[in-house]
């Protein structure tokens, strides 16, 4: 039952070992179905106080876009997803619960409404039979919607329907409809009543009401948050796009509706939040020697504002939202900067070596176990050897000085390598027995290596 509208279009009818067949949540969905505007009861695992009642006020839905609260005078037990036969004008309605307990209470609180209202009664838990009576209306709906708007066309009328939906008992009808001027429909809720047979009520609904009942996908890629959890449509102005530093194009501003996409407002504080800082540059330019600098376009949350010169349009300068502070401040003192670029060599010397992302970890470099196999290869003998033949000299005369610091030495000729470093001797092996005796392998005298300098 609590599936009856779920996007997939299958809802949740069981498949093959029982298993639903539309969110194939395997039975444990925490909202009571796949349905629009599903609430998650994060109290219903929670006791009441000793001696507390439960909440007698019950939220009920019906078909997925309209939601009112209803009196359960009788006690009736009441969870999410039951289908419950309620109060209505005339006869009785039937519709899902939706929510129950602490947090309908919270809900009223939220809506303006006090637990004194008099709200509609729950009559019973639905029987078969007003299931039945029920699925019967629902599948007259699209039939009569169609029926509907070919007799609206034949009389002419500037509107359009846009859904209908039956009472649970199948005595009134509610058209819901979209017009952008006011409509005399009054020979037309006289040819519904003899077409249909039934109790007419004309509601008419604005563009957002009209998509959240249709349903969609967003730009973004998911459903439309209208049609799936957005119960309140505030208003949107284009100054939301603008604080945000978007294109004013409408075909990727509007929605599914026509109008401006709510998101728009989502983050709408946080930009407030972070362009207070902003200086206001609508009227203001940046006067410099070589001209007057006028503002392009900023980047809040990197604080950046590129400017360009009235001569020069087509090259931005980007410029930290200090420095521009820091020029605006100039000009109204009466110092006008030779240049933006001066400005902006000044701050970079001013700032502090920023960590790259090989320091940044307190490491030398990610390389550094490859230069060290490059080291055992030989690099610590030829490093040696470089800095043996090393000389520093000094020129004194135009001729240069042997020795530290050039003080004291004599003349070095200019290709003159220093060859008295004593030279590798082959390894002996002291433990052989035969080293003394001329005729065995490896026997002899030692040799003796030159001696010592």
């Amino acid at each position: 039952m609590g599936c009856s509208g779920c996007s997939s279009g299958r809802g949740c009818s069981t498949v093959s070992g029982g298993l639903p067949g539309g969110c194939k949540n395997n039975g444990s969905c925490g909202v009571g179905g796949c349905n629009k505007l599903s609430v998650f009861d994060w109290l219903t695992n929670m006791e009441l106080p000793g001696g507390s009642a439960p909440f007698d006020v019950v939220e009920i839905r019906f078909k997925n876009g309209r939601k009112d609260f209803f009196r359960n005078n009788l006690n009736l037990p009441a969870a999410v997803g039951d289908v419950m036969a309620v109060e209505a004008s005339p006869g009785h309605d039937i519709g899902i619960v939706s929510l129950t307990g602490e947090l309908v209470r919270l809900q009223l609180k939220k809506k303006g409404l006090e637990n004194t209202t008099e709200f509609k009664k729950i009559y019973r838990v639905a029987k078969q039979a007003d299931i039945d009576k029920w699925q019967e209306a629902q599948a007259l709906e699209n039939k009569t919607m169609s029926r509907a708007r070919t007799i609206a066309l034949a009389l002419g009328l500037q509107m359009k329907i846009s859904d209908v939906e039956f009472q649970g008992d199948k005595t009134k009808a509610i058209f819901y409809y979209t017009a952008d001027e006011r409509v005399d429909f009054r020979e037309l809720i006289k040819k519904y009543a003899e077409e249909f047979r039934v109790r007419i009520e004309m509601k008419q609904i604005g563009a957002r009401q009209e998509a959240s009942r249709l349903g969609g996908i967003g730009s973004c890629g998911r459903e439309l948050c209208c049609s799936t959890w957005l119960t309140d449509f505030r208003s949107v102005a284009t100054s939301a796009a603008r604080y945000q530093q978007l294109s004013l194009n409408p075909l990727k501003l509007a929605g599914q509706c026509g109008k401006l996409k709510c998101c728009l407002n989502y983050e709408l504080d946080s930009y407030l939040d972070a362009i207070k800082d902003f200086p206001d540059v609508n009227n203001i330019k940046l006067r410099t020697e070589k001209g007057d600098a006028v503002h392009q376009k900023t980047d809040i949350f990197r604080r950046l504002m590129w400017f360009s010169y009235m001569d020069n349009l087509g090259h931005f300068i980007p410029m930290s939202v200090d420095s521009v502070k820091e020029i605006i401040a100039q000009n109204k003192a009466g110092n006008i900067p030779v240049d933006l670029g001066e400005i902006l060599e000044k701050k970079a010397k001013q700032q502090e070596k920023v960590l790259d992302y090989e320091n940044v970890v307190g490491q030398d470099s990610l390389t550094r176990f490859d230069n060290s196999k490059k080291k055992r290869k030989g690099g610590n003998n030829n490093n040696r050897r470089s800095d043996t033949n090393k000389v520093e000299s000094k020129v004194v005369d135009g001729k240069p000085l042997e020795g530290k610091d050039g003080k004291e030495g004599k003349p070095v000729e200019p290709n003159r390598v220093n060859n008295n470093r004593r030279r590798p001797q082959p390894r002996q092996n002291n433990n052989n027995p035969n080293r003394n005796k001329p005729n065995q392998p490896g026997g002899g005298p030692r040799r003796q290596g030159p001696p010592r300098p």
